[in-house]
């Protein structure tokens, strides 16, 4: 018998993970929906023995381990020991201070441009490819604006599956480069990233192929959450106040909720980090239900093409993420996350977009006063500049002139 099972966020039914991963099902069969440009209902999460675990974790268990290691913790995996003893592609997460001169606040990122496909993406791909394994599953499908795909391309490579990455026609060409490079069979859908969505389930669904989809596959947010850990393991019990985070699909910010609440319920934490959302002012559907509790689809438009989302496919779980935390939301426009690319690329962080927006968000909130001068703060960037060339193209003739 696993020692965890499956537990929709919506209606509360519980399931045996025999049962799920046997059937392959991914939403909650009682209430769960994935409608065309509408958000997921029914998403699944993952849960463990919190009150036997408190037996063996404490905060002195995450004392001395490595960013990523997850062998060293299987309990709170929902994989088979020996799964985590295969070797899979390493994370090289780095924290640094962020010094911006001018505020007060002790101010850290966490970079995950170094990542083996570089972006944070990889964290959640390589949980979903190790279950794939264990299932005895050799394919793998992936709706994705560029970096999903092409970690899961590069990670489904380095441990010989397939995969199928379906990506709207914008993607940025470097990132289609990545992912046919990988080997991967690219499907080009004539749309944005939402019909892509929709039309990698149909071909999974029809092929009968393992779908990564994010929040559609409940691992993507039990392989996001992994950064909590890591975030716990590098200050301990003085983890940051307050975490930036961007957000397009809401799968991040679910994920980082998600860890800390695993470290909160096993008694090694008494507080949550206040998790702040950020979204570009042309794909701001999260914000848009935090502030007014509705859900509109409007088409998404922006350079961060990695948090170009216009129906949110996690939206609730990660509005629920942000009011559980006490955290917020804020959107920022693609002029102010240009110039905070520029910003950061002179502080030494070649960045993308949407990495750029948590900048230009950090920045618009300090402005207005929002950080109490004593908080902690983390900014998180999830993808190298080097994944949209156009982008950084563009700042090198705005500084030329």
């Amino acid at each position: 018998m696993a020692h965890y099972f499956y537990k929709c966020f919506d209606c509360g039914k519980e399931y045996s993970a025999e049962y799920i991963e046997k059937e392959l099902l991914y939403l909650c069969e009682v209430c769960g929906t994935c409608e065309k440009n509408q958000p997921l209902r029914g998403v699944l999460l993952i849960e463990y023995d919190y009150h036997s675990l408190k037996k063996k974790f404490d905060s002195s268990f995450f004392t001395n381990l490595n960013f990523g290691d997850f062998s060293k913790y299987p309990e709170l995996w929902p994989l088979k020991p020996d799964t985590l003893q295969i070797s899979f592609p390493k994370l090289f997460t780095s924290f640094e201070r962020f010094e911006t001169g001018a505020i007060e606040n002790e101010i850290f990122v966490m970079d995950e441009t170094r990542n083996p496909t570089l972006s944070y993406k990889d964290r959640a791909s390589i949980v979903v490819a190790l279950k794939a394994i264990e299932l005895g599953i050799k394919e793998i499908s992936a709706a994705s604006t560029g970096n999903a795909g092409s970690s899961l391309a590069g990670i489904a490579a380095r441990l010989k599956l397939k995969s199928h990455i379906f990506v709207p026609k914008n993607i940025p060409e470097v990132k289609r480069i990545q992912i046919e490079a990988y080997g991967a069979s690219l499907h080009i859908v004539d749309g944005d990233y939402d019909l892509a969505f929709d039309a990698c389930l149909e071909f999974s669904n029809l092929n009968k192929i393992y779908n990564r989809n994010t929040a559609y596959n409940p691992l993507t947010i039990e392989g996001k959450k992994s950064a909590a850990f890591d975030i716990f393991i590098k200050f301990q019990n003085d983890f940051p106040d307050i975490i930036l985070v961007p957000v397009g699909d809401g799968v991040i910010i679910s994920g980082i909720f998600k860890g800390f609440s695993d470290l909160y319920r096993l008694g090694i934490i008494d507080k949550l980090p206040k998790l702040i959302a950020v979204q570009a002012e042309g794909s701001d559907a999260v914000c848009r239900y935090h502030t007014t509790g509705k859900f509109n689809f409007e088409k998404p438009v922006t350079i961060a093409d990695s948090i170009s989302a216009g129906a949110p496919r996690n939206l609730y779980m990660a509005n629920h993420s942000i009011i559980q935390s006490k955290g917020g939301c804020i959107s920022v426009s693609d002029d102010q996350i240009i110039d905070a690319q520029r910003k950061a690329a002179q502080l030494g962080f070649l960045i993308e977009p949407s990495s750029a927006a948590v900048l230009a968000g950090f920045y618009s909130l300090a402005w207005k006063n929002y950080f109490d001068k004593n908080e902690k703060i983390l900014l998180l960037f999830t993808g190298s500049g080097l994944k949209d060339i156009n982008s950084l193209s563009n700042l090198i003739q705005d500084v030329n002139g």
